[in-house]
């Protein structure tokens, strides 16, 4: 049950992260506007790294919890396994 929730609570962040990253992008670019496309989307693009890293680290998160579960259960099967053998 705690997997869940953290699995959970993982994925929400993770969304959060893309949320922060899209919000801070417009931001940026729309008060940098004024001073020209191009600035305001370098500034846009550089403003919104900072989402896109927790995005990363979200994500990073995940596929390490994917494979402790993968493990586990290869652990669990190789000790059924080697219990087969001995007997």
């Amino acid at each position: 049950m705690n997997k869940h929730i953290f699995a959970f609570m993982i994925n929400f962040l993770q969304g959060a992260s893309w949320a922060l990253a899209i919000i801070i992008a417009v931001f940026l670019f729309l008060k940098m506007l004024p001073f020209g496309v191009i600035t305001a989307l370098f500034s846009a693009l550089f403003g919104s790294f900072i989402g896109l890293f927790f995005v990363s680290f979200f994500e990073l998160i995940n596929i390490q919890m994917k494979n402790l579960s993968l493990k586990e259960e290869e652990v669990n099967l190789l000790q059924k396994i080697s219990e087969k053998l001995t007997k």
